[in-house]
């Protein structure tokens, strides 16, 4: 039995046929020769077509869904690829901050940056689920995307694994509600434990600049715009994700093994 919404949504799939079939028959038309007669029933044939594209809009709109839907299918197939290829990158760069279970039979890399406001929305969901699921390893992507503040801040973090407290920093800037500047950076090194003037020393570090350079190169290969962006495996998801989501994105990867 077809329903009307089944036929409702088989009527775009009719009309787009229909206009390939036009089309078609233009190509077919065009390729004899250029006759009066010709020319007339070419004429004829694009009236026909524009009068069929105006009679029928949603066509155009069906048609630009299509192509939008494969695009989107082809892009997530090529990055499922890179993220098959990049897995050595991603899981045991020696210059990305670690924290969780470091032995850990589930790892999540996040790329974000410290001005984010998603990514600070989303930090206490990554630390919730440290703390509620003991397998889970987390790799930290600095990729500082929001000006030369938000590059100060990584190269702070960064620089503050040489202390041993980059998740207290980690999670201390991520909580900060002011603006990033380096007196407020240093202040919250303060805070959390580190020597504030050794890790100005240390931030100086052109090692430092070389890991973000890193992550920048791996987030283009992998079609990483913007921040936070959490990936397990060979999956990628964009955005902020609460505990949920994170769990999801981890079951979905278990699942897949």
């Amino acid at each position: 039995m077809i329903t009307q919404s089944q036929t409702f949504r088989r009527r775009p799939q009719f009309l787009c046929t229909t206009v390939a079939v036009i089309v078609l028959t233009t190509m077919i038309g065009c390729a004899g020769p250029s006759t009066p007669s010709h020319q007339a029933n070419q004429q004829s044939l694009d009236h026909m077509i524009e009068r069929y594209i105006q009679s029928h809009p949603e066509v155009i709109e069906q048609s630009l869904q299509a192509l939008e839907a494969k695009r989107e299918a082809e892009e997530k197939t090529r990055q499922k690829a890179a993220l098959a290829i990049k897995q050595n990158e991603l899981l045991n760069d020696p210059g990305s901050p670690i924290s969780g279970n470091l032995s850990g039979d589930v790892t999540l890399v996040e790329f974000f940056d410290y001005r984010c406001g998603f990514c600070k929305r989303a930090a206490g969901a990554v630390t919730q689920l440290q703390q509620e699921d003991p397998r889970v390893r987390v790799v930290y992507k600095d990729l500082p995307i929001l000006g030369e503040a938000s590059e100060l801040a990584a190269k702070a973090a960064l620089a503050s694994k040489i202390q041993g407290r980059h998740q207290a920093f980690h999670e201390a800037l991520l909580a900060s509600k002011g603006d990033v500047t380096k007196d407020a950076i240093l202040a919250i090194a303060g805070e959390v434990g580190l020597d504030a003037k050794k890790l100005d020393a240390d931030m100086q570090s052109p090692d430092l600049q070389t890991i973000i350079d890193r992550n920048r190169a791996l987030a283009k290969d992998l079609g990483i715009s913007g921040t936070p962006g959490f990936i397990v495996g060979t999956e990628l998801v964009p955005g902020a994700l609460d505990v949920k989501g994170l769990k999801d994105l981890i079951a979905r990867a278990g699942n897949r093994k």
